[in-house]
């Protein structure tokens, strides 16, 4: 079965996502672990977080431009943290944040835009 480019790399670049939100957040939730214990279960659950990355952006650019990639990177970061941060650390998300989120993606908006 061959996926097209945009549905491959925004799926591996939203799996990434979650397995790099864990890694940097998800010890968050358990506060009295010794660091150094944190730090290499991090660095193991960011491995797989690289083996979806860099497939992802290898096989986004040519069909998106770099800046394109990581503008797809970054609004897919934001919506799984948001996710993250409400189920996994029980904070709320409050208007700010949307208002916030919403100049994100109105700047993705430019970055996607042809101008010519």
């Amino acid at each position: 079965m061959n996926l097209p480019v945009p549905v491959v790399t925004i799926g591996l670049l939203l799996v990434s996502n979650i397995f790099m939100t864990f890694a940097w957040y998800g010890h968050l939730k358990y506060k009295s672990a010794p660091l150094a214990a944190v730090i290499l279960i991090s660095w193991g659950i960011a491995f797989f977080e690289y083996l979806l990355q860099v497939p992802a952006n290898r096989t986004g650019h040519g069909y998106f431009s770099a800046a394109q990639l990581k503008t797809i990177q970054e609004v897919i970061s934001l919506s799984v943290f948001a996710v993250f941060s409400w189920l996994w650390l029980g904070e709320r998300m409050t208007w700010q944040h949307g208002v916030g989120f919403s100049f994100i993606c109105l700047g993705a908006w430019f970055v996607f835009h042809d101008w010519s």
